[in-house]
């Protein structure tokens, strides 16, 4: 008994590729979510870009340098300080408490970044002025919420980098990172700038130590 030309078609369509589902799933589906998952990342790469860095950092033909000469001047002079919030992050008043192991003078004012960790809206600078003997006062907003942020305390007021800016040697800075809102913030020249942490141990009464005080090891004879 042979088939009907009915029962016949409708084998032919139960077979056209666009009602198999592996062709749906597997042939079409997973590429397009593919290409539709690289459309979204590449407009998302273009209209969230990462926040500049705030420091002084500076190009060298295709190098990246850090200018430390700051940090290092303030090490070399026994800078420290304590800077004390007071009110509530929407309107803060700042003192700042200078502290020297040498004899300096004080300049007029000081300029300070406070950098959010990973928003740079967030970010605040101000201008700290002298008072008496090592007093500074100012006032800055900030975010309420808490966040790690970066502070730098310098007495370079500039705003922009220029080539002649490398070459003055009067320049210093005091960096902290620290959770805030606080109410204390403590600035402490960098340690990497010891002395002894430049000096290699001492490793002269180690070399033989393996042998009798009396006898050579056997590579010097």
């Amino acid at each position: 008994m042979s088939a009907t030309p009915h029962t016949n078609t409708k084998k032919a369509n139960a077979n056209v590729w666009y009602k198999n589902y592996m062709v749906i799933v597997f042939v079409i589906g997973l590429p397009l979510i593919v290409v539709i998952g690289c459309i979204f990342f590449i407009i998302h790469a273009f209209n969230i870009k990462d926040s500049p860095v705030r420091d002084d950092w500076y190009m060298d033909g295709k190098s990246l340098y850090q200018d430390a000469s700051k940090d290092k001047l303030a090490h070399d002079l026994g800078l420290s300080g304590i800077m004390r919030l007071d009110g509530t992050p929407d309107d803060y008043a700042v003192r700042f408490e200078l502290k020297s192991a040498q004899n300096m003078n004080y300049p007029t004012t000081l300029h300070v970044k406070v950098s959010h960790a990973t928003d740079k809206d967030k970010d605040r600078d101000f201008v700290l002025t002298h008072e008496s003997n090592n007093i500074y006062t100012g006032k800055f907003t900030l975010d309420p919420l808490p966040a790690k942020y970066y502070l730098n305390i310098t007495n370079d007021n500039s705003t922009t980098k220029t080539a002649t800016d490398k070459t003055k040697t009067d320049l210093w800075r005091l960096t902290h990172s620290q959770k805030l809102p606080a109410q204390n913030v403590a600035f402490l020249p960098l340690v990497a700038f010891d002395d002894e942490r430049f000096a290699l141990p001492d490793q002269r009464d180690k070399r033989h130590q393996r042998y009798a005080p009396d006898t050579i090891p056997p590579l010097a004879q």
